[in-house]
């Protein structure tokens, strides 16, 4: 009428065909495989949790952590496959990945084990979940401590083999659980409730008078409810008049085998009616409520998340598919209305090696298998990187590794292995290639950034900013009609024009009061202001200064208007002498037109880039080994043997610009893109190194290492057509222009106080006291500006002949 069991997956998948022919229900509480499903086995029952919601569990708690990769040690078998296959799919929703698989046989040994560990050592996860049968002899941590695989770099994440194991031991004797410190295991929840208790105490009292010898697990209440709703569904079926009869299968009817005899067998003429009243069961067992879904699975409560600590196993937290990891069972959740699965949390968790930090969870490499590092031995432009006299990788690059590498949070053992022969410039697509390929396991060196690159390997963050330039030879021919407006920014050009402006203001308010040469009528005034400002340039001015104010702001004017002038000549002279693109190449597009023989660097990109992307023939693309074959040929032209121009990457040629006066860049990068370090698709090493990187120049250290690389002569400027060398800029002489207004707005000061002390003194002397005193505010201003436009001599006359007036008053 049905059938308890089988404990084995791969056993249960067998009898499900047999129960499916006989119509006879299968009902296991140890089948834990997902693909049982009852779409394939109609017959199928599960009175246990499916992997499937265990390896959801699994995989929330590697997300939990943070974890990336992971490495699965899982028996090679339909419940162990299966169920590796459910959590690829469950870390693949969260980001994350099995890197690694590594089957057990089906009946493996210790040997088996440490074969398993050992092929794990050199990878790079160091997060190993591990699904297996129970073990009670528990040779796998057997294995673990004698590969020594139980330091801090380590997490064991157990399914609930492990809890089914130790479940089933004895209580009083837990010295076992000392190699297994740190392990962290799934054991599926079952509550609290006084059945329970009642139950296990009866078991206890049997483990006592030694009827039984091992403990209880979760599966063993299972069994026990298992048995139980059979019999409740039978009874059932008995209830409702079902009748207990069989007939002869036509599925087995006609087997020809002799010894098994299946043609012997009946199916179960109420199979369908028993196991519809399986699927509709309803009533709480030792497990907790017996309910079925759709799919003919057990509702389950969850899992315990449990740690092994001190030679004790503790609960950290439960997983439930409702409410995902919490320190609350997931019963006391079930009250609440609203459960908030992006609150996932658990309590702090006791790792291999006791502590309680966090592991990162992988390895980028160890002192028995460092980390291979390549890097480009060039042939030239060697400052950037390559293999000295004491075979020792050096250069720029490699010095920013090595500051790079010092503010990664761990250690990170490495050697470097050059790629190339020296005699030329190897091929960077090859280098990265070999990253990519596991010949090296990362690549340092100028190596670009590019498209085809980035699908094989991770870069870091980019470290130089760089791009596809044109350079061509330069000379003086060329100048132009504008050429006397270059020397000045145009911001310098207009401070320094407001400065004559103003000058010739000041000075003729200063002057205005004291000298004849700046009155008369207003035309004359603005014709004499200006040209006496403008005049000074050439020192060509007729009118003299005659107030101490007026000269000593010319004292200060005159010394800017020196320092300014000298700087313009020097500037102008440099420009009229400096290097003038004497290339008909005006950029990218007239270089493709030209149909003239372009140069490229040995090893560079540039080469697939202007072939494959702009559609320049192989034919006019000549490779160049060295700077002094860029100078040689670019020297000789097209016409001669030569090139019309070179395009390669910005850095090299500001490098080869540096002592080289007669060549160019023309133009603007055409290309955009940087130089970055190479390492293994999802390496977390590269995601370290690209912060580093960016410490290094938020420090200014990038900019100190590119110093001491390339400025030891002076660092090269970039030279490009539409720049303008050797120009002022108005930051040059600020000290200059505040020093000159400080004493112009001296003077100006002086001179109002001054004229406003002889206004009050001039007001009093001539204001009839019997007159209203309420003047208004305007016209006591026009009053001041004209006693101002008055000159001062006939003022000063003014105020002798009142005190004259005054003394002979006083006599009389």
């Amino acid at each position: 009428m049905a059938i308890i069991g089988p404990q084995s997956s791969a056993i249960a998948h067998m009898i499900s065909f047999i129960s499916n022919g006989l119509q006879v229900p299968l009902i296991s509480y140890a089948a834990t495989d997902p693909t049982l499903s009852s779409l394939q086995f109609p017959f199928f029952l599960r009175t246990t949790q499916s992997d499937q919601y265990q390896m959801e569990a699994v995989a929330d708690i590697v997300c939990f952590y943070e974890w990336k990769e992971v490495i699965a040690i899982y028996l090679d078998d339909d419940y162990g496959r299966n169920g590796i296959a459910v959590l690829n799919d469950a870390l693949a929703q969260k980001m994350s990945k099995i890197s690694y698989k590594l089957p057990l046989p089906i009946n493996y040994d210790i040997t088996d084990i440490m074969y398993v560990l050992n092929q794990s050592k050199p990878l790079g996860p160091r997060v190993f979940v591990v699904h297996i049968n129970p073990d009670s002899q528990l040779r796998f941590f057997k294995a673990v401590k004698k590969m020594n695989m139980t330091g801090s770099n380590h997490v064991w994440l157990m399914t609930d083999w492990f809890s089914t194991t130790l479940d089933s031991f004895s209580q009083k004797n837990r010295s076992y659980l000392s190699t297994l410190e740190g392990v962290v295991s799934l054991r599926p929840y079952i509550p609290q409730t006084t059945r329970k208790r009642a139950f296990l105490a009866r078991w206890r009292k049997l483990q006592q008078n030694e009827l039984v010898h091992s403990g209880l697990s979760a599966y063993g209440l299972y069994a026990y409810d298992t048995v139980w709703l059979v019999a409740r569904s039978i009874d059932n079926l008995l209830q409702q008049g079902g009748n207990i009869s069989f007939s002869l299968s036509n599925l087995l009817n006609g087997t020809t085998n002799e010894k098994l005899q299946l043609g012997e067998l009946r199916e179960f003429d109420g199979g369908d009616l028993l196991l519809n009243i399986l699927s509709h069961t309803n009533f709480t067992g030792l497990t907790g409520k017996i309910h079925f879904s759709e799919d003919r699975n057990l509702i389950g409560s969850g899992y315990e998340v449990i740690n092994i600590a001190q030679q004790e196993i503790h609960t950290v937290g439960y997983w439930s598919n409702f409410s995902g990891l919490s320190i609350l069972p997931p019963k006391a959740l079930q009250n609440k209305q609203i459960v908030n699965r992006l609150n996932q949390n658990l309590k702090i968790v006791t790792w291999p090696g006791g502590k309680s930090e966090t592991p990162r969870g992988w390895v980028i490499a160890n002192d028995e298998r460092p980390l291979r590092i390549g890097f480009p031995r060039r042939a030239s432009f060697t400052e950037f990187v390559t293999l000295n006299s004491s075979h020792n990788a050096e250069g720029y690059c490699i010095d920013l590794f090595y500051e790079a590498r010092k503010l990664v949070p761990y250690d990170v053992p490495f050697i470097f292995e050059p790629f190339g022969t020296g005699l030329a410039n190897p091929d960077y697509d090859a280098l990265v290639n070999m990253v990519a390929t596991d010949v090296f396991d990362a690549a340092v060196g100028d190596i670009a950034i590019v498209t085809n690159r980035t699908r094989t390997v991770d870069f870091t963050q980019p470290y130089v900013s760089t791009g596809l330039v044109i350079v061509a030879p330069v000379d003086n021919s060329e100048s132009s009609a504008w050429v006397f407006l270059k020397p000045f920014t145009w911001e310098m050009w207009g401070v320094t024009a407001l400065s004559f402006l103003i000058i010739a203001v000041v000075i003729w308010i200063l002057e205005h009061r004291v000298n004849d040469d700046f009155r008369g009528p207003p035309k004359r005034q603005i014709t004499t202001m200006f040209l006496f400002s403008f005049s000074t340039l050439f020192k060509t001015n007729q009118e003299n200064t005659v107030s101490t104010l007026g000269r000593m702001v010319m004292v200060a004017w005159l010394f800017l208007l020196l320092v300014i002038t000298s700087s313009y000549t020097a500037s102008l002279t440099s420009i009229l002498t400096v290097q003038q693109l004497s290339s008909p190449i005006t950029g990218i597009d007239s270089l493709i037109a030209s149909n003239s023989l372009i140069g490229y660097q040995v090893g560079s990109f540039a080469y697939s880039y202007l072939k494959d992307i702009l559609n320049i023939a192989p034919s006019r693309l000549k490779s160049l080994r060295s700077p002094e074959e860029f100078e040689m040929v670019l020297r000789r032209g097209s016409g001669n043997g030569g090139v019309m121009a070179v395009v390669d990457e910005l850095p090299y040629i500001e490098l080869f610009l540096q002592n080289r006066t007669d060549f160019g860049i023309i133009g603007r990068p055409f290309t955009k893109s940087g130089w970055g370090f190479a390492f293994k698709k999802d390496s977390p090493l590269a995601t370290d190194m690209s912060t580093a990187i960016l410490k290094l120049a938020e420090s200014g250290k990038l900019q100190e290492i590119h110093e001491k690389w390339f400025c030891q002569l002076g660092c090269s400027t970039d030279r490009r057509k539409d720049s303008e060398p050797n120009q002022l800029h108005l930051s040059s002489f600020w000290a200059l222009y505040l020093l000159s207004g400080a004493a112009t707005l001296f003077a100006l000061l002086i001179f109002l106080l001054r004229s406003i002390r002889q206004y009050i003194r001039y007001k009093r002397k001539h204001t009839d006291l019997s007159s209203p005193s309420n003047t208004r505010c305007s016209q006591a201003i026009y009053s001041f500006f004209d006693f101002i436009d008055e000159k001062e001599e006939a003022i000063k006359r003014i105020f002798a002949q009142h005190d004259s007036s005054q003394a002979q008053t006083n006599g009389s």
